[in-house]
Formats: structure tokens, C-alpha cells, sequence
């Protein structure tokens, strides 16, 4: 896309987006129906469409990426995801599962779509904005209903559900967004948090999540201006990554990436981190929600993944970046 259609391409979207994330209604979901095997398209996109040579972004180098489309309509909305072997799975903020390879060449894919057993049809029961997947086991964090449901990862039945108490009076729409399971079976847990805020609450779990009778202690994650957390994942030395969103009239939809350290977790400790990459236009970017980390072949892979909001003029995209900070592994 050249500059030009680009340009108005934002500012079509930036009113929708603020409408969507302020006084507008809550768009319908997608329509329930049976599980189904259909197929997802990939297109590349380049990290910078007006120099498609460019790599690096911070303390990360650009390997591909890629626009997402389907027909099912289910598709889309991507919160959160965890790559299994060579295969996304992916949660939409509508509860549909979403199973597909990760992207190697141009064209279409099996895509494997079908709806969490959950009960009820509303966004307020499906909102899922967090997904890790480990031992057989898959919990997810309720924005709305500011709840973690662990699942059987086999069929996805559900095992355990829990309303902690320190989350219980989290905002409705600026609930759990982002769930890191620790080393030694801990989890931190970050809440979107109030724009107007300066920092987003944070609870660390000595266990289970999902299991109403785990302790659990209060911290806090401190923000870059403007940035709210959306996903986080742990990296192989044992620090965290967070992926941050900001909207912004003049500069638009943009994403950061912070290393946050977790030496000396105590209740009440303020979780800072040094922010190593910025996405913004004109570079590609959209809603970015999703973030997964894997080590492949001596490399710490980063990719994230936009929520499209289900509307037309915002695209589901997959960026994929090898960490070239110094590794502490």
C-alpha cells in the first residue's frame, strides 16, 4: 500500500477506533456455529511498506510477516496466542479457538475454528484476553468477568474457575489482559488498567490461578505515557516481555515491547522494564494483543498478532522478529 492510500486508510480507522474503545456498543459476535475445518490466507506484509529492506526495530530484527483472512467469520479478533510445535493457537476475544500452522509461504492453510464450551452467547461471558498453554492444561483470563477457567487441554473441558479476590473490583473492560506462568509454577496476572492511570495492577499467584484457594500477592506494572499492557510471555532467562498498546489522535495505533525483571517479587513492588522495540506508523501496525516467545535454533523468536476488532478496516496481522538483545540464558 503506498503512502498516499495508507493515510487514508488511518484516517478512516481512527474515529471507528476511538468510537469502538469509548462509547460505541459492543459489536455482535460472530455467529455460533459447529466446530469446522476451513482455511486462512496469508499475505506478506513487509515492517516498513515504503523501504521493504528494513530489519531492525529496536533490539529486534524483522524475519516476516503476514496478513491473516478467512472466510469463516469466526476468524479474527485474535487476544492471545502460544505456538505449539509449528502450530498457532489462538484465542479470539469472542471465546473461538483458532488452530492454524504458522505462516511459511503465500496462500492458504487449514484452519481448525470451534467455540470454548462456555455457557451463554454474550461478549460478557466470551471476552477472553489471555491464553497459556503448559503441562496438558490451558488457562484463560476473563476480561469482563475479571475470572481464570483452566481447561483439559486434550478437549477443553473445564476444570477449575476462580474470581480472586484482588481482581474482583478490576474495571470491567480494563480486567486481565496478560498471564505469565513462572519457572517454578507461579503466575502474574497484569490488568489493562484506566488510561487514566499511570500504572496497571498486577497480581503474582503462588500457584494456580484457577484454583479459588491459591495465595497471592499485589504488585504493579509501571507504563511507558499512554501505553496499556496486552500480553506478556516469559523469555528464556527468566524475564518477562510485555506487549504494550497506545492510541493516540496524531500518531495513531502503536506497540511497544518492554523486558521487565522479576528479581525480588514482593507484594507492593512496582514492575518497570526498559522498552527495546516501538511499532508506529508509517511502520505496519494494527490492534496488537497477541504476543508468543520460543527459542528456535539458539534464537529468542517474538511474534505478535493484532485483534481486528472483527470490522473491515483493521487486519488481522502476524509479525515475526528474532530478539537480538544480549541473552542471559
Amino acid at each position: 500500500m503506498n503512502r498516499p492510500n495508507r493515510l487514508l486508510r488511518l484516517a478512516i480507522l481512527l474515529p471507528a477506533w476511538v468510537l469502538l474503545v469509548t462509547i460505541a456498543p459492543v459489536p455482535p459476535l460472530p455467529p455460533f456455529a459447529p466446530a469446522a475445518d476451513t482455511f486462512v490466507t496469508a499475505t506478506p506484509v513487509a515492517l516498513d511498506e515504503d523501504d521493504p529492506r528494513r530489519r531492525r526495530l529496536g533490539q529486534l530484527v524483522f524475519i516476516r510477516g503476514w496478513e491473516l483472512d478467512s472466510p469463516d467469520l469466526r476468524f479474527g479478533g485474535i487476544s492471545s496466542m502460544q505456538l505449539e510445535g509449528d502450530v498457532v493457537t489462538a484465542i479470539s476475544d469472542s471465546g473461538t479457538l483458532l488452530r492454524f500452522p504458522l505462516p511459511r509461504r503465500e496462500g492458504r492453510q487449514r484452519l481448525r475454528v470451534e467455540r470454548l464450551p462456555l455457557a451463554g452467547t454474550s461478549k460478557q461471558m466470551h471476552d477472553t484476553e489471555a491464553l497459556l498453554i503448559a503441562d496438558g492444561q490451558a488457562w484463560l483470563a476473563f476480561e469482563r468477568q475479571n475470572a481464570i477457567m483452566r481447561f483439559r487441554r486434550g478437549d477443553w473441558r473445564r476444570e477449575s474457575s476462580a474470581r480472586p479476590r484482588p481482581m474482583r473490583r478490576w474495571p470491567w473492560q480494563t480486567g486481565p489482559e496478560a498471564m505469565v506462568r513462572l519457572a517454578d509454577g507461579r503466575f502474574l496476572i497484569f490488568a489493562e488498567g484506566r488510561s487514566e492511570d499511570a500504572f496497571s495492577p498486577v497480581v503474582l499467584f503462588d500457584g494456580d490461578p484457577a484454583e479459588p484457594a491459591t495465595g497471592w500477592q499485589v504488585l504493579r506494572y509501571r507504563r511507558a505515557p499512554g501505553y496499556r499492557p496486552t500480553e506478556a510471555a516469559l523469555l528464556p532467562d527468566g524475564r518477562v516481555l510485555v506487549l504494550n498498546r497506545r492510541f493516540d489522535w496524531f500518531q495513531g495505533i502503536s506497540a511497544s515491547l518492554v523486558i521487565v525483571d522479576l528479581t525480588r517479587l514482593e507484594a507492593g513492588r512496582t514492575l518497570a522494564g526498559e522498552t527495546i522495540a516501538e511499532l508506529a506508523p508509517p511502520l505496519t501496525v494494527d490492534n496488537m494483543e497477541a504476543l508468543t516467545v520460543t527459542r528456535e535454533r539458539g534464537r529468542t523468536i517474538v511474534r505478535i498478532a493484532s485483534d481486528d476488532n472483527f470490522m473491515n478496516l483493521q487486519r488481522t496481522l502476524l509479525l515475526e522478529f528474532a530478539l537480538e538483545a544480549p541473552a542471559r540464558d
